[in-house]
């Protein structure tokens, strides 16, 4: 009798117990009713406790698994607030020309796949930033190489190299007549085929003038088999989820992905096959978005591993290839302020079905115009709903900002989602294209946005960057460029806003700080363990801080060592 009653009792304390403790460390919690502790227990998916070592061995039976983080850090899981996720994974299918010095490398890579791939195969690559190259390709036209010399190595395969940014494509000779592109070839609305002095296609092809060859590739692309398509899809999603999981990032907003991806990304949830958690924005025509506005909203698909409750427009183009909208002229190109990419009028319907419908809006603005118009733009719906509260309607990446405009983003309610790593990513351009001035008052401005009561929400924008919350923290919170030069310091965050800004900003960003970006009992359990403090460091040591394990729902998602 006794033995059943002890075998009882056992039965009644598994129930109970924890699924996963981690103790003897230190836990950031972020929760301000309780900061900080040493040990945190995770039981069904959620932070069941959190105290002390002594009290989580009350919650500790026979199949916890218990960590002892050894003095190491457990902080909120990672949320990168703004990246490309499937392009996170094709970027590992492609040429990885991020680390390229100059232009020669860039050929000579090309020639390497050229010299394997089959006839007429399309060679695919990007990362790359002609700002920081150490060198100036020769011949140029406006610091952008001519296509020749891409076209000599590969004649007989089109190659299309996608810029740093994602707003620009290079492309050689092959890849023009697969597109039709020639001298005589217009510039198609929002976008500009760079021409030569004798009026010759270069190969730049900006920011809507990428479709040409994109299309032509996608042509290609559709003629394999719905299979081999599948698998591709497939083969992406789990690249990405490896990435993004191996740098300790659990949640992950997406900037904008079709419904046929949207579908794939569903169908995983539903199987439980989605390891880090997704907040995506729908990329769709007006058309489709008011017909099926109700049928592709989602919210906590898959156990809170999928939402869909926002849309992606996009207002103007990016910096590096003078694509940003700007008020006034480049200070390095005075015949030109940037482009306007899609049209405002259709964005301005996009804000009444979003409105309609219950999605946040998110419009991509980089430079102080683009940004002006969208605040505009948001103003005019706003006030034409005022019984519509909390939207929390986003500016990706709200780079470059009129002074002026710098306090309407808390006036208005708007959520700067912005990437740090950017700022000392692109600091050598920012003063020859906008001047010392502007670049003062308005470049990545996030010390004015916060103290103005904004919301900035932080991200990397990968693959443009790396993905890799270590090295944009560091940038947030030091402003310090890869060389070593201070790039406006004063707009510094402090230590604990940036580790925020990576947590409970984005969390908030996308209606999700119930369930995430803090760890208090009652949330999501999803934790990412440090091999150090990044509040407490020194300054030089931030970027030596390794990710140790990555925990989505109380599993162990990715281990250092595995």
């Amino acid at each position: 009798m006794l033995r059943l009653l002890f075998a009882a009792l056992l039965v009644v304390g598994s129930s109970t117990a924890a699924d996963l403790v981690l103790r003897g460390g230190k836990v950031i919690t972020l929760d301000p009713s309780v900061p900080e502790a040493s040990a945190i227990a995770v039981t069904n998916g959620r932070i069941s406790a959190i105290g002390s070592d002594a009290q989580m061995a009350r919650e500790i039976g026979p199949a916890t698994r218990v960590i002892d983080l050894k003095g190491r850090v457990a902080i909120p899981g990672f949320i990168d607030g703004h990246a490309h996720f499937t392009e996170i994974g094709e970027a590992k299918t492609i040429l990885n020309l991020r680390n390229a010095r100059n232009w020669d490398e860039i050929v000579a890579m090309v020639a390497a796949a050229a010299h394997e791939a089959k006839p007429g195969e399309w060679i695919a690559g990007g990362g790359w930033h002609q700002e920081k190259w150490d060198k100036r390709p020769e011949p140029n036209v406006r610091g952008f190489p001519l296509e020749e010399s891409l076209s000599r190595v590969s004649p007989n395969n089109p190659v299309l190299l996608t810029h740093a940014s994602g707003h620009a494509v290079f492309v050689n000779r092959a890849a023009l007549t697969r597109a039709g592109v020639t001298r005589a070839t217009a510039d198609p609305a929002g976008g500009e085929i760079l021409k030569d002095s004798l009026g010759n296609p270069t190969g730049l092809l900006n920011e809507g003038a990428q479709a040409l060859a994109r299309n032509a590739m996608a042509r290609d692309l559709a003629k394999r088999t719905a299979v081999e398509k599948d698998a591709e899809a497939q083969r992406v999603i789990d690249l990405a989820s490896a990435e993004i999981l191996s740098k300790g990032i659990t949640s992950f907003e997406d900037a904008g992905s079709p419904p046929d991806v949207i579908a794939r990304l569903k169908a995983r949830a539903d199987k439980g096959l989605l390891a880090p958690r997704l907040w995506v924005m729908l990329r769709i025509s007006n058309a489709e978005f008011a017909f099926n506005a109700a049928k592709y909203r989602v919210i906590g698909d898959g156990d809170n591993h999928l939402t869909v409750r926002a849309i992606k427009r996009y207002m103007d183009g990016a910096l590096g290839s003078r694509g940003a909208w700007m008020l006034e002229p480049y200070a390095d190109l005075p015949s030109s302020s940037g482009l306007n990419v899609e049209d405002l009028k259709d964005i301005e319907q996009t804000a009444q079905i979003a409105i309609e419908n219950g999605y946040q809006l998110c419009v991509h603005a980089i430079g102080d115009r683009a940004n002006r118009e969208v605040l505009n733009l948001y103003e005019r719906v706003f006030r034409e709903h005022p019984e519509k509260k909390d939207l929390r309607w986003r500016i990706e990446h709200a780079q470059h900002l009129n002074p002026q405009d710098i306090p309407r983003f808390a006036k208005l309610g708007v959520i700067a989602a912005m990437q740090g790593i950017h700022a000392t990513s692109d600091a050598a351009m920012v003063i020859p294209r906008l001047g010392q001035k502007r670049a003062q008052e308005g470049a990545y401005v996030w010390r004015s946005l916060i103290d103005s009561g904004a919301h900035v929400a932080n991200g990397t924008d990968a693959p443009v960057e790396d993905d890799d919350p270590i090295a944009n923290y560091y940038a947030t919170v030091t402003r310090r460029t890869s060389s070593g030069d201070l790039f406006f310091p004063a707009q510094r965050m402090t230590r604990l806003e940036g580790l925020r800004s990576y947590t409970v900003e984005p969390a908030y960003a996308a209606f999700e700080e119930n369930l995430k970006g803090r760890l208090k009992v009652g949330m999501l359990g999803d934790i990412t363990v440090l091999s150090q403090d990044l509040l407490t460091v020194p300054e030089q040591e931030i970027l030596k801080t390794r990710v140790e394990y990555t925990i989505v729902g109380g599993k162990i998602a990715w281990q250092s060592g595995r």
